[in-house]
C-alpha cells in the first residue's frame, strides 16, 4: 500500500495494513459524544467500559437468571498468533474489534467471528530498527472509537488512527521518544474531540509522568499535564507543579519521580472533563526519591497515587484527590473509574467511584473532588481511615517501614488491580475483582542519595519485597460493594488470585473470568452462582455483551495475561506456573455465547508444565550465576519469564531453551542483543555484554539443575 506522509504535524508513516477491503455492511457511522453517553444502547459496545460512564453495564436482559441455564456457545474463533488476551474489545454496527500481541488490530463479524481485516503496526519491526529498549507488555487493554475512526495505542509509544471501516491507516503520531524504556499499555480515552493516553514504565528508570490530549481528527497534539513537578530551578508548567513542588523534598526529578498513568481513564460528558488514575512513585521507596534529614522521607508527593480531574479542551488542572500520601508501597490508582449519579443523604449527587490498590472504596463528588465516603473493601493495614475532615488519609509511621522491615497490605499487586469493576445501577452494587496478599518490605542498609542503580529496577529497597498470603482470609473473591451504604453488600470467596474483570447486566447478572478457565455468572443482587462454563485455559479479559439481529451475544476473550501470570514474583503457592497454562502449548480463543448456542468448541490440551532440562556438558560457575541472577533481575528478565526462572503463561521457560544450553553465544546474542525475536514480543537489549550473557547462561543453567533436582517445574 502506499505511504503518505502529513507534514503539519511531522513524520506520520502509514504503518502495513493486512486488511482487504470491508464487506458491505461495514459503516461509515460517526461516533459521537451522544452515542457514547447513551446508556440505553445495547447494540453496541463502545467504548472501554461500553459508554462514557464506564460502568460496563448493559440493560439488555434477553439473557437472565431465568434462562441463563441455555446460554451456549454460539461460535468461537481460534487465536492461534495470540497469547496474552486483555484487552477489551468494541462492537460498533455488529463488527467486533480487539486488540491482541504486538497491537494486532482484528476487525470480525460479530456474528460469525469471520476475519473482516487485521491491521498490524508492525511493533516488533520498529524496536529493533531503533534498537529502543521497550520491557514486559506486548499487548495493550483496549482500543477507542470516535468519528468513523478506531485509536490505537502501542507498546513502542505511537498513537494510531484507523479508519474503522476499510482498517487503513489514517494518521501516526509519536507519543513517547524512540529511546524511551517507557510504552503505551492503556485503551485510549476518547471525549470532548479529544483522545487521552497516559504512559506505563515507572520502574524502567528515571521518568516524569504525564497525561496528553490529542485531537481526534488529526492526531495534533492539544496539551500536556504532568503528573509530577520537575526541576523547580527551570520553573514550571503551570500553577498546579508548582504547588505541587512544595510536597516534595531533595532532588527528585533526578529520579523522575514517577506518577506514570497507564490505566483507569474516563470523560465525563456532563462536565466536560478527563478523570484518570496516576501511579506510584519512582522509585517505590519515599525515602530514597523524596529524602528528608532525618532520612525517614519526607512529603505526600502530589500527584502519584491521586484521582485527578483536568479541563477536557485545556487540560487545566481543575481537582484532585490523594489516595496513598507519601506512596512508597506501589499504590498506583491506575484502576478503573465509573461515573454515576446516585442519592446520597437525601441530594443527588454526580459521583466518581472507584476501588484502586490500596484496599479503599472512594466516592468523590465530580465537580468538586470532595471525597464524600472511603471505606475497606479489603484488609487494609497501611492506613488507619480516611479522613474526611482533612481529605487526607491517616498513616501510621509503621507503613513506612522506618525500622526497615515491614508486612505490609493490601500488596504491591492490590486489592483490585486493573481486571474491570462493574457498576449495576439496577442493584446500586459495584462488583470488584478482589485479591488478599501482604508484601513484607525491607531496607535495611540503604543509603539515601543518588548512587544507587537507576537505570533498571527503580524501587530503592535495598533487601527487596517478598510476597505472602494474609493468613485467615481467602486468597481472593468477587466483592459486591454498596457505595451508598459504604459496607460490602455480598462476596464470593476464591481460592486463587488475579481473578478476571466483571460485567453486569439488566438480567440480573454478574460475570467474572477466572484464572481457573472458568467463565461464571452470579445473581448480580445476592452472588447465588447460576452458571458457568470452562474454557480449559485461564481468562483475565472481563466479558462483554451486544445484542446484533435480535439476538443477545455474551463474548470473552481466552487467554491469561497480566503482571501476575509471568510469576514475576516466583512460583510455588503464589505462582501462576501452577495451573498448567503453558506458553506456546494452549490455543488462544474467542468464544461468543448465546441461548442456545450450538457451536463445537474444541477441547484444549491438557494442562502442560515445565520439565527443565540439564545440560551435562555445561559446567555451573556459582559465581557467574550470581551476577547472572542480577542481569536477570535488574534488566526485567523476570518480569516475562518469571522470578527464579521459573515461567508462568507469558513467555518460554529458559530452563528448557535451547538458546541457553553450552556452545557458542552467538544464538543469544541474536535473540537477546539484536533482536531476533522482536516479532514474537521479545526485547532487545542492545547494553549487554558477552560477559553478561555469559553470566545469564550460568545463572539460567543453575535454576534448570536445581529445578530438576526439585523433580518440579519450581
Amino acid at each position: 500500500m502506499k505511504f503518505r506522509r502529513l507534514n503539519l504535524f511531522g513524520p506520520l508513516l502509514v504503518a502495513a495494513s493486512l486488511c482487504a477491503a470491508a464487506p458491505l455492511h461495514a459503516s461509515d457511522r460517526n461516533i459521537t459524544d451522544k452515542e457514547l453517553s447513551d446508556t440505553s444502547n445495547t447494540a453496541d459496545w463502545l467504548a472501554y467500559g461500553r459508554t462514557h460512564y464506564e460502568q460496563r453495564f448493559s440493560p439488555v436482559n434477553d439473557i437472565n437468571v431465568s434462562n441463563i441455564s441455555k446460554l451456549k456457545p454460539a461460535w468461537y474463533k481460534p487465536l492461534p498468533e495470540e497469547n496474552s488476551l486483555t484487552s477489551t474489545p468494541l462492537v460498533v454496527d455488529g463488527i467486533y474489534y480487539f486488540t491482541g500481541n504486538m497491537n494486532r488490530v482484528h476487525a470480525l463479524s460479530a456474528t460469525t467471528g469471520k476475519t473482516l481485516w487485521i491491521f498490524d503496526p508492525k511493533v516488533g519491526e520498529k524496536i529493533r530498527e531503533k534498537k529502543q529498549r521497550r520491557v514486559f507488555w506486548i499487548y495493550s487493554r483496549g482500543l477507542a472509537t470516535y468519528g468513523d475512526k478506531i485509536f490505537l495505542a502501542t507498546w513502542d509509544g505511537r498513537l494510531i488512527g484507523i479508519n474503522r471501516k476499510t482498517g487503513k491507516q489514517v494518521w501516526e503520531t509519536r507519543a513517547l521518544p524512540k529511546n524511551s524504556a517507557l510504552q503505551l499499555t492503556m485503551a485510549p480515552k476518547v471525549g470532548g474531540g479529544k483522545i487521552l493516553i497516559g504512559n506505563g514504565g515507572t520502574e524502567a528508570g528515571p521518568t516524569r509522568g504525564w497525561v496528553a490530549a490529542y485531537d481526534a481528527e488529526t492526531g495534533r497534539e492539544d496539551w500536556r499535564w504532568y503528573i509530577v513537578p520537575g526541576d523547580p530551578r527551570l520553573g514550571f508548567e503551570d500553577p498546579s507543579q508548582e504547588a505541587a513542588a512544595k510536597t516534595w523534598s531533595g532532588k527528585w526529578w533526578e529520579h523522575g519521580g514517577g506518577g506514570n498513568a497507564w490505566h483507569g481513564f474516563t470523560y465525563d460528558p456532563d462536565l466536560d472533563q478527563f478523570i484518570f488514575g496516576t501511579g506510584n512513585g519512582s522509585p517505590w521507596n519515599r525515602k530514597v526519591r523524596s529524602p528528608s534529614e532525618d532520612g525517614k522521607g519526607w512529603g505526600d508527593n502530589l500527584y502519584l497515587s491521586s484521582v485527578v480531574a483536568l479541563d477536557a479542551q485545556t487540560g487545566a488542572y481543575k481537582w484532585s484527590v490523594q489516595q496513598a500520601p507519601g506512596e512508597t508501597w506501589d499504590y498506583n490508582s491506575n484502576m478503573d473509574i465509573t461515573l454515576a449519579d446516585l442519592k446520597i443523604d437525601g441530594k443527588n449527587r454526580k459521583v466518581a467511584l472507584h476501588a484502586p490498590k490500596n484496599g479503599f472504596f472512594y466516592v468523590i463528588d465530580r465537580a468538586t473532588g470532595k471525597v464524600i465516603s472511603a471505606e475497606k473493601f479489603a484488609k487494609a493495614n497501611w492506613s488507619s481511615k480516611f479522613d474526611l475532615k482533612t481529605q487526607r488519609h491517616v498513616v501510621p509511621d509503621s507503613s513506612f517501614f522506618y525500622d526497615g522491615e515491614e508486612n505490609i497490605y493490601p500488596s504491591v499487586f492490590g486489592a483490585h488491580s486493573w481486571h474491570s469493576q462493574s457498576f449495576n445501577p439496577q442493584t446500586g452494587l459495584m462488583y470488584i475483582p478482589t485479591q488478599n496478599l501482604s508484601t513484607t518490605f525491607a531496607d535495611k542498609g540503604l543509603k539515601t542519595d543518588s548512587s544507587w542503580r537507576n537505570k533498571a529496577w527503580t524501587l530503592g529497597i535495598a533487601v527487596g519485597v517478598t510476597m505472602k498470603a494474609i493468613p485467615g482470609v481467602p486468597k481472593g473473591s468477587l466483592t459486591a460493594y454498596d457505595p451508598i451504604k459504604q459496607k460490602i453488600a455480598w462476596k464470593v470467596d476464591h481460592d486463587f488470585y488475579w481473578g478476571g474483570g466483571t460485567l453486569s447486566t439488566g438480567g440480573n447478572l454478574v460475570f467474572q473470568s477466572e484464572p481457573t478457565g472458568k467463565l461464571k455468572a452470579y445473581d448480580a443482587r445476592n452472588g447465588k452462582k447460576v452458571w458457568e462454563y470452562d474454557t480449559g485455559l485461564g481468562l483475565t479479559s472481563a466479558p462483554i455483551t451486544y445484542k446484533v439481529g435480535g439476538k443477545q451475544y455474551v463474548a470473552v476473550l481466552v487467554g491469561p495475561g497480566g503482571a501476575f501470570s509471568s510469576n514475576a514474583f516466583g512460583s510455588g503457592e503464589l505462582g501462576f506456573d501452577l495451573w498448567g497454562w503453558k506458553y506456546g502449548v494452549h490455543e488462544r480463543r474467542l468464544i461468543a455465547f448465546a441461548l442456545d448456542g450450538t457451536a463445537k468448541v474444541p477441547a484444549q490440551k491438557a494442562p502442560a508444565f515445565a520439565k527443565p532440562v540439564v545440560d551435562k556438558n555445561f559446567k555451573i560457575d556459582d559465581d557467574k550465576a550470581a551476577k547472572g541472577a542480577g542481569v536477570y533481575a535488574l534488566d526485567f528478565c523476570l518480569l516475562c519469564h518469571g522470578g527464579g526462572a521459573v515461567s508462568g503463561v507469558k513467555a518460554p521457560d529458559l530452563r528448557e531453551s535451547e538458546a541457553f544450553m553450552s556452545g557458542n553465544l552467538d544464538t543469544l546474542r541474536e535473540i537477546v542483543v539484536k533482536g531476533a525475536l522482536t516479532e514474537r514480543g521479545m526485547p532487545i537489549f542492545p547494553h549487554l555484554s558477552d560477559d553478561d550473557l555469559k553470566n545469564l547462561r550460568h545463572y539460567i543453567r543453575k535454576q534448570a539443575r536445581d529445578g530438576a533436582k526439585n523433580n518440579a517445574s519450581h
